[in-house]
């Protein structure tokens, strides 16, 4: 099936966008951009543009589900939820759980097709452990990692505190799988963030959340992440995580490394009440997630209102907004060559908004599933 979408505005990776330009869309890749090619079908996208499938590197999961304890069915659902949202690449990501709960949801997660898991938990600082039980997490080590690493077979993201991987054994282990790693749950100080990078660490995780705050003392590792010409830090533009301000700093110092996240939580998409994240139980109300102690229990964000309001808080193009929530992540966690951009040979996930910014198509793989 080819299909030819013509007449939108289509962004581009350099940063324009390229007016009435057509896209040629063949089993479930980009076949041709800006040229008209024989089709079965035309679809008409006048008045549209035409962006890249957002890419969630950093999610728990929505529609009342968790990837820590979802079936293979009820991922599925999400799966055809993250799409119709938008958000056409996911990393699932799995908050602390029991080691046997993690090896099952590693398999499960594989089997229905996602495109990445990221393991946030069990290896975090307990002092900055925010929504995840004590009782599930443990010190770095290195021969669990690789227990889980063995049974993960596509994209593997990792967070944790690594100031506390005294030996470097930890890292040493992720790098070997090729896992990208990111710094977080942490209290680490400046030249420990410092050495983690040294040892491999890429990313920051969801900045300022479940770390020190920028002292003028102990730059800490907000202040490691945001001198570092290289590293990424992920966001969270929820308008509570993270206050306008500071999301307008972060993007004045980090707006090329910039990735936006979401870091929802399974009542993303559902009414306020109580669900569960980490072992412990959330109360959600007025699309707030907290624990019973009052910590923030991940969000009930949609990316691509963490889109919007990046252009709100920050002043942030739609084109600069956009590759925070599509090349970033996906230049991240390294499958940039398959998605994250409207080129050539990449999958055929596509977004199209209208004047107002509303989603108006999606299509994942060359489907369109909105």
């Amino acid at each position: 099936m080819r299909q030819l979408l013509k007449g939108g505005r289509v962004w581009r990776s350099d940063g324009g966008f390229a007016e009435d330009c057509p896209i040629l869309l063949e089993d479930g890749r980009i076949a041709a951009v800006g040229a008209d090619m024989p089709c079965d079908e035309v679809v008409d996208v006048r008045g549209l543009t035409v962006l890249p499938g957002l890419v969630d590197v950093h999610t728990h999961g929505r529609s009342g589900f968790d990837f820590s304890t979802a079936t293979r069915d009820q991922m599925r659902q999400m799966k055809e939820d993250y799409a119709r949202a938008g958000v056409t690449t996911v990393f699932a990501t799995l908050a602390s759980a029991t080691p046997e709960e993690w090896l099952r949801a590693i398999g499960d997660i594989q089997a229905c097709g996602y495109d990445g898991i990221h393991l946030e938990g069990r290896f975090l600082n307990p002092s900055k452990r925010g929504a995840h039980a004590p009782e599930l997490l443990v010190s770095p080590d290195a021969r669990e990692l690789e227990r889980y690493l063995e049974e993960i077979h596509i994209p593997c993201h990792l967070s944790a505190a690594f100031e506390l991987d005294g030996s470097g054994e930890f890292a040493a282990c992720a790098r070997r799988y090729g896992v990208t790693m990111g710094l977080g749950h942490t209290a680490a100080t400046a030249a420990q963030a410092r050495l983690a990078m040294e040892r491999g660490v890429t990313s920051f995780t969801h900045l300022f959340n479940a770390m020190p705050p920028l002292h003028h003392r102990e730059g800490g590792a907000v202040g490691a992440a945001l001198l570092s010409a290289d590293a990424w830090a992920e966001l969270i533009v929820d308008g509570l995580h993270i206050c306008p301000d500071m999301v307008q700093l972060t993007y004045r110092c980090k707006a090329n490394r910039l990735v936006l996240i979401t870091d929802s939580m399974e009542a993303t998409g559902c009414a306020d009440g109580e669900y569960a994240i980490a072992g412990q139980k959330v109360i959600v109300r007025n699309g707030r997630a907290e624990t019973l102690d009052g910590a923030l229990a991940g969000s009930t964000l949609n990316l691509w209102d963490g889109v919007k309001n990046l252009m709100r808080f920050a002043g942030a193009s739609l084109s600069s907004a956009v590759a925070c929530a599509t090349l970033h992540p996906a230049q991240m966690t390294g499958i940039d060559q398959t998605v994250g951009s409207v080129d050539v040979g990449k999958r055929a996930d596509l977004l199209l908004v209208d004047d107002a910014l509303e989603r108006r198509m999606v299509f994942a793989a060359g489907r369109r599933v909105l």
